[in-house]
């Protein structure tokens, strides 16, 4: 790809990808989903999805320092999301704008992201959803569209901030208190139950009452954004009541698509 005009007035750098397309049927984008690299240094990142062959991209990377390269337009597809699925949609690299956060990730230490990286990402989101008009509980994380697959960007990361000034959807977490619990095996209607919330509000969930492994996955997604106290993948009364406040918040016309 050539060099292009950046979308964003704060994306500092263009640095072209040779990995992207068209969005498929025209499909404009009106989901951002969050990305960190997951690599040990920021120059392998954007070699990485930039360089022809690797079949990863994204349309914006946010370095540790607040500085945002642009690598894909806005209105091309980017490689970002992989093998994954939200509110009913599986081709969420047609429907969403990807944005990578250089930060090493579970694998490498896992540091804490910097406040100015912070700063520097939901200034870049909230363009993002005016020029493309995202509501705000359209904007997500890896893991939330690929529980099975993702951990990205972790339970470490600031949603509640975000949320703060206009970006993502988020509820204070009920607090961890003891009692009854939802594991892996349980078969009950609360588990069938705890599914339902779980695909209205968008994870990609089977309804079969069974609590089984990619009910697990989707649990743990769920934690790492909405209550990152405890990821452990039980649902738990903390859970269940923030899972339940985030559907009695979310818009009525979300709730009829998440369904």
């Amino acid at each position: 790809m050539q060099t292009f005009i950046p979308d964003s007035s704060i994306a500092s750098d263009v640095i072209p990808s040779a990995n992207y397309g068209d969005r498929n049927k025209g499909r404009l984008p009106d989901m951002i989903v969050l990305h960190y690299t997951g690599m040990p240094d920021v120059e392998g990142a954007i070699a990485q999805l930039c360089t022809a062959g690797t079949d990863v991209s994204a349309h914006y990377i946010v370095l540790e320092d607040g500085r945002i390269v642009q690598c894909v337009p806005e209105t091309k597809r980017a490689w970002h999301a992989g093998v994954a699925s939200w509110a009913g949609e599986e081709d969420i690299n047609s429907c969403s704008i990807g944005v990578e956060i250089a930060n090493r990730g579970h694998d490498w230490g896992y540091p804490d992201f910097p406040l100015r990286q912070i700063a520097a990402v939901i200034a870049l989101c909230r363009g993002i959803m005016l020029r493309r008009k995202v509501p705000p509980h359209r904007v997500l994380g890896h893991s939330d569209v690929a529980p099975s697959r993702k951990k990205d960007p972790g339970e470490k990361f600031p949603w509640h901030s975000l949320a703060n000034s206009g970006v993502g959807h988020w509820v204070q977490p009920a607090p961890i208190v003891r009692g009854q619990s939802l594991k892996l095996g349980i078969i009950s209607d609360e588990v069938r139950d705890l599914q339902q919330a779980l695909a209205k509000y968008g994870y990609g969930v089977l309804v079969n009452g069974k609590y089984d492994g990619p009910t697990m996955d989707a649990v743990t997604a769920f934690q790492r954004h909405f209550r990152p106290a405890r990821v452990d993948g039980i649902a738990d009364h903390s859970t269940l009541t923030t899972l339940q406040s985030l559907l009695a918040a979310l818009p009525a016309e979300a709730m009829v698509a998440a369904k």
